[in-house]
């Protein structure tokens, strides 16, 4: 690529002379300098108290942000600034005149407030600034006396029968302000520009006529444009274009006279974490990525699976199939919301209770899916969930059957907590690690392919569950099915679901997010247990954090239902691009990280020049806030914003490898052991960060009335003060509405327990060492 500086359009080139210095096809990709002007307002300067989009702006980012080359001075306002135009550039019109000076700020514009070009992001914050606005306006004329803006005149708009705005003369609004910034948008003005951009011609909307498909010019097939130019509203937008532009230049110089389409689909954002590796391998299988459907609904048929990988899940394991001896016929209503998420409706439940039995389909149907996925998707894995009663010819038929369809690997549903168990099957077989011995010792004899028993909660101790199958010869376990439940009853005594006219119901299986401290105690007790064993955790994973959280439990692989049962299969796309970004910040120890959170938490009420100044501040609220802002803008006044101080910071050092995901199984192992192992010496105490305190009171109400009464609560700041009596429980964090406002760090005085009566004999050296 060749860059020629300092040459301008009109004055050193036109389009045409590129074109005939031989380039075969020209790209005009400039931007819009000029502000568009109403006639009422041309002739007006920044004298008379008048700025453009264009003129204000440079001068306000000039003066007030750190590292600008040029620094400029601050544009001064004051009384009423009136800012037409509904767009981005608008928004930050308004907000910077607040910031120069202004005491009120109107944003006046043409259309209604569905129509305000705007998105909603840039005006929620003039409006919480406290911006006015009036709809439905155009100026008419400006009022100048004594050389300086004295009011504008506008006319209201209507829309008429064809659905175009016009201005109505009898309709009139007089609005006094000092200053005007017009923000209605940008044109190249300047003739010379324009003429040189021939045989290219500007539209009716002051933009470069061309195809909006390709970026090819309807005047000229050589002449292509992109940008500002041709409309685009967005850097993103405008960038977007020079790559369509740049793909039809493409299709034009292999010989197409005329660019119909640009089909081919334009690459994503691309960044580092695209290249991170989320392939990880378990019992000889390799799975392209940990997350998988568990079976359960969403692998009720092989078109759902099927659907499912096209997504980009890694693998599936089938709804369970059984002999045909052993089909079901399923109840209705079988599967409801859970009551753990209280008065919320819609996505986003914690949990649901299922009534549902294995699949209704034949055998012969899912060892033909299977037959179908495995040759249409070999780089997955797809996983059949088989279950028999206690009998050694069954689970010998139909594990053989499976593993001759094709199936990679088996799971050997052991766990169904409802229905099945009274036919002598499911959780009749898992709860008994006898039986779970024997089962396995039969498949293992029947398959030479992977399996995996599936275990079920609801037991004393899983972990002996999870040995019988090891010793039974399963390659690894699946944990956890769902938990026994009865979700809630009415104020009827019916429960939910109930079935016919009896309203019938029995106990489910609970599964979501509700069930995940039970299964992550269930991971990581069978992993700690028979280390190194493969674990697939299931129940409650529903993001990339949660999914790593599993596998630093144990898990080499993660089932998922609940979530795509609150949204759908795409939810994929969030947990791998997650679990990319989880990996590659291991690798990046200069970010300092806590996930995929930044450090230093929740921003205070305004960053500081310097916060210890400012440790003895009030509360949020009535007349302490009022104060708290002053003290802070008079901070801020005093403060050189270009110091280094307000520099941003360097990104760091390079990354270095980053590390595989099997690099993280089982890592939270060796901090998860037993109560009498924990370092009861080293004492910890609760603060309080008063700068993000919102003086809601909650922690104090909850120590008092639950806790140790270690925290006092000022009557009159309602600031909360944390005593030396606390114990450091920590549950004021857990009721405090505001992240990182409470924190627990180690205590540095002598810690007493306040024993209410002094003990007379001897304490166990073991639980009371201090």
């Amino acid at each position: 690529i060749n860059a020629e500086y300092m040459g301008a359009l009109g004055r050193d080139y036109t389009v045409e002379s590129l074109h005939s210095d031989g380039y075969q096809a020209v790209v005009v990709a400039m931007g819009l300098p000029e502000a568009m002007l109403d006639k009422p307002l041309e002739g007006l300067t920044i004298e008379n108290g008048f700025y453009t989009s264009k003129t204000f702006l440079p001068l306000a980012s000039g003066a007030s942000k750190p590292g600008m080359c040029c620094k400029t001075k601050l544009p001064t306002l004051h009384g009423t600034v009136l800012v037409l135009g509904a767009g981005d550039t608008a928004m930050d019109c308004a907000s910077s005149a607040f910031r120069c000076g202004a005491e009120r700020v109107v944003l006046c514009f043409r259309r209604s407030f569905p129509e305000m070009r705007a998105v909603p992001e840039e005006f929620e914050i003039p409006h919480k600034e406290g911006v006015e606005v009036l709809p439905y306006c155009t100026p008419k004329s400006v009022v100048v006396k004594e050389g300086h803006i004295y009011s504008v005149e506008f006319l209201k708009m209507e829309k008429s029968a064809t659905g175009r705005w016009e201005p109505d003369e009898e309709q009139v609004l007089n609005i006094k302000a000092q200053f005007v910034i017009s923000a209605f948008g940008s044109r190249v003005a300047d003739t010379t520009v324009r003429s040189a951009c021939q045989p290219a011609l500007f539209n009716g909307m002051d933009r470069l006529d061309c195809d909006p498909s390709s970026g090819q010019s309807n005047a000229a097939p050589w002449l292509f444009a992109a940008g500002d130019v041709i409309g685009s509203a967005m850097t993103v937008e405008a960038a977007n274009d020079g790559k369509v532009a740049a793909r039809s230049v493409h299709l034009y110089l292999q010989g197409l006279e005329k660019v119909q389409e640009v089909s081919s689909r334009l690459p994503l954002f691309f960044t580092p974490v695209d290249t991170v590796d989320p392939s990880i391998e378990m019992c000889g299988l390799r799975f392209i990525n940990p997350f998988g459907l568990a079976s359960a609904t969403p692998a009720t048929s092989g078109e759902m699976i099927r659907r499912a990988y096209e997504a980009g899940w890694g693998f599936a394991v089938t709804k369970t199939f059984t002999l045909d001896k052993d089909l079901v016929t399923n109840v209705s209503p079988r599967i409801v919301r859970g009551s753990t998420t209280g008065p919320h409706y819609g996505p986003g439940q914690s949990s649901f209770t299922n009534i549902e039995l294995v699949s209704d389909k034949s055998s012969a149907y899912w060892l033909g899916c299977v037959r179908e996925l495995v040759h249409q998707f070999p780089e997955h894995i797809t996983i059949a969930s088989i279950m028999c009663g206690f009998s050694e010819q069954d689970w010998t038929e139909l594990a053989k059957l499976a593993e001759d369809a094709g199936a990679p690997a088996l799971e050997l549903n052991l766990s169904c907590p409802h229905g099945m168990g009274e036919r002598g099957m499911g959780l009749a077989c898992g709860q008994n690690a006898d039986m779970v011995k024997d089962i396995c010792t039969w498949v293992r004899k029947a398959v030479k392919i992977p399996f995996f028993a599936k275990l079920t909660p609801n037991v004393t101790d899983i972990r002996t569950i999870a040995k019988a199958a090891y010793e039974g010869g399963a390659d690894g376990v699946t944990a956890i099915n769902t938990v026994s439940s009865l979700q809630q009853v009415n104020s009827e005594g019916v429960a939910w679901p109930h079935v016919g006219a009896k309203k019938g119901t029995t106990y489910g299986g609970m599964s979501g997010n509700t069930t995940r401290p039970i299964a992550l105690a269930k991971v990581s007790g069978i992993a700690n247990h028979l280390p190194g064993y493969p674990i697939m955790g299931a129940g409650g994973v529903d993001s990339a954090s949660v999914a790593l959280q599993f596998i630093h439990c144990g898990a080499s692989v993660v089932q998922v239902c609940s979530a795509i049962q609150n949204q759908d299969f795409t939810v994929i796309e969030d947990y791998l691009t997650g679990l990319k970004c989880l990996l590659y910040i291991k690798a990046r120890p200069d970010l300092k990280w806590e996930g995929q959170s930044p450090p230093g938490g929740m921003v205070p009420f305004h960053p500081l020049p310097d916060l210890e100044d400012f440790a003895n501040e009030g509360p949020l609220f009535g007349p302490y806030h009022e104060q708290r802002k002053k003290n802070r803008a008079a901070a801020f006044q005093k403060a050189d914003l270009a110091s280094q101080k307000f520099q941003p910071q360097g990104i760091g050092a390079a990354p270095s490898a980053v590390p595989p995901l099997s690099s993280q199984i089982g890592r939270a192992l060796g901090n998860i052991t037993n109560w009498s192992s924990l370092a009861i010496k080293e004492q910890a105490v609760a603060v309080v960060n008063q700068d993000l305190c919102i003086n809601c009171g909650k922690c104090y109400m909850t120590c008092n009335d639950t806790g140790y009464q270690a925290i006092e609560f000022n009557p009159d700041t309602h600031q909360p003060l944390v005593l030396d009596t606390c114990t450091g429980c920590a549950l004021c964090l857990a009721v405090c509405p505001i992240p990182d406002c409470i924190t627990i760090v180690p205590r540095t005085t002598v810690y007493k327990p306040n024993r209410g009566i002094a003990p007379t004999g001897t304490l166990n050296p073991v639980y009371n060492p201090l």
